[in-house]
């Protein structure tokens, strides 16, 4: 049976482009694992890696022009929004450089023997190395950030892990020419290009997470695939560490003070965060608490003028725009909802946005408007009508697990006056990333940065952004009663790497 052809598809119009490749047989599959695995000791140097990472960042600066116009015509996200998208991606991957030339992240703890201490220290060594082969698999709303070069290989690759990329299927051409791109790079650092591997196919897929030789996934995608993917990484003899984000409400709560104080500029940035690249954002605000009354009517109508504002947009792909326009409409179906703005089809190819609204209490207790508290991918939000502090609490009580959660306050409510103390404490067991006064969409690169939280957000504790990301792709190992000889270098008593470490209890930077 001939392998099927892998298309690349313009959103706008639904039409094949162009072939692109053809979908990886079980074979293959194994083949670009075992080149991957082959290549790891290249890898070993952190001079090498973070040149590597440095010139692959370079690469892709360079070929700007030729990467976004192929991302655009297979996402329709716009030049300017990959443009930065791709700026984003670079500069991740020079952060990753820098974390590996500190080379704290290693966790280096060296004891020297202590008879004294109870029970007592024998001399003891540990630092982290790297797992080995990872398995990434890309995102479609982010075909820079979260795709080849993108978080998961970019922090994989600083651990020193070889990655093989199952490619998604919104960008197979953007892939193949990425890939190409951090090969060249890999190549030009003495690396062998296969550390890169790329397979396409949802069955490639399949094979790649039970593949014996990888040691552990990023995923970012759907509930639904996530979690299928995630219980073949837990069945698997040996099983592996799983790290995938699949899905995300990022509810966001209004005080009465704080929507008196300033409901309409509220409203404003609420239509542009949910709308912000189509809704195609994985922290885009899915359920927001205002309060009713005065106040609230304020604030949904700002929310109101700027929602009706938005031009209709391009989903990523079709099966996305049916996904979105079956989701809205059930939603909107459902008693007693109402549709200010209402969201759905904008014309054969497009999408309109807009919001649901429906009152606090239908969301108390467990009923047919549970649907309200699912995510729905697409530019929708709906606004919860809460009564009292009460309701809004019960209402976020029936949450599951989110990215991001956020509270807007008064003035005199940020000063500690009032519940905000109290509401943060609420939101902190939801979400990974808890804000005031801001809003959701955007996530920095940064050392402090944390994007994950409780499950269904993501299946471990651990976030895909940020420098601490290149923690998930390593293990820690002691060494007990080892000569100095024999050690490896970062663990002997002279530094000769000059690495942070802690010594006989004593911080060393």
């Amino acid at each position: 049976m001939a392998a099927a052809p892998v298309w690349s598809v313009d959103p706008r119009t639904g039409k094949q482009r162009e072939q692109v490749a053809v979908e990886a047989t079980a074979q293959e599959v194994d083949a670009a694992v075992r080149a991957a695995h082959d290549g790891r000791g290249s890898l070993a140097d952190r001079t090498v890696r973070a040149a590597f990472l440095r010139g692959a960042a370079d690469r892709l600066q360079a070929a700007k022009d030729q990467l976004v116009e192929a991302a655009d015509a297979e996402t329709a996200l716009g030049p300017v929004r990959l443009t930065g998208e791709l700026a984003r991606t670079c500069y991740q991957l020079r952060a990753f450089a820098d974390i590996v030339d500190e080379g704290a992240f290693l966790d280096v703890v060296i004891n020297h023997p202590d008879d004294t201490a109870t029970p007592p220290i024998p001399d003891l060594r540990r630092y982290k190395v790297s797992l080995g082969v990872v398995a990434v698999y890309s995102a479609s709303n982010f075909p820079f950030a979260f795709s080849v070069a993108g978080g998961d290989t970019a922090s994989a690759l600083g651990a020193g892990c070889p990655v093989v990329v199952k490619a998604h299927p919104d960008h197979p051409a953007l892939s193949e020419l990425v890939a190409k791109v951090l090969r060249t790079a890999a190549a030009e650092h003495g690396i062998p290009e296969g550390v890169i591997g790329l397979v396409h196919g949802f069955e490639a897929g399949i094979e790649l997470i039970k593949h014996p030789l990888v040691t552990a996934a990023g995923f970012t995608g759907s509930v639904r695939g996530g979690r299928a993917l995630f219980d073949a990484a837990a069945a698997r003899p040996v099983p592996i560490p799983f790290h995938g984000e699949l899905g995300s409400l990022n509810p966001v709560v209004i005080t009465e003070a704080a929507a008196t104080e300033r409901g309409e500029a509220i409203g404003t940035g609420l239509a542009g965060s949910m709308t912000l690249g189509v809704g195609q954002f994985c922290v885009k605000p899915g359920l927001v608490l205002v309060p009713s009354g005065a106040a609230g009517d304020g604030l949904v109508k700002s929310l109101t003028d700027a929602v009706s504002d938005t031009d209709a947009g391009v989903l990523l792909d079709h099966r996305m725009r049916d996904n979105f326009v079956a989701g809205v409409a059930e939603r909107a179906g459902l008693p007693d909802v109402e549709s200010p703005v209402t969201p759905g089809a904008g014309g054969e190819h497009t999408v309109s946005a807009g919001f649901l609204s429906v009152a606090a209490d239908k969301l108390t207790s467990e009923g047919a408007y549970d649907l309200l508290l699912e995510e729905c991918f697409g530019p929708v939000t709906v606004v919860a009508r809460y009564d009292d502090d009460a309701q809004a609490r019960t209402v976020l009580s029936r949450l599951p697990g989110n990215l991001t959660a956020t509270v807007h306050l008064s003035a005199e409510e940020t000063a500690g006056e009032g519940r905000g103390a109290e509401i943060l404490a609420e939101l902190t067991p939801l979400a990974g990333r808890v804000l005031v006064n801001g809003w959701p969409t955007g996530v920095a690169v940064a050392p402090a940065q944390h994007h994950g939280g409780p499950y269904p957000a993501t299946t471990s504790t651990s976030t895909s952004v940020g420098g601490t990301a290149i923690e998930r792709w390593m293990r820690p190992v002691a060494y007990q009663g080892v000569p100095e000889a024999l050690l490896p270098q970062e663990l002997r008593d002279d530094n000769p790497l000059g690495l942070p470490r802690r010594f006989n209890g004593r911080l060393e930077r």
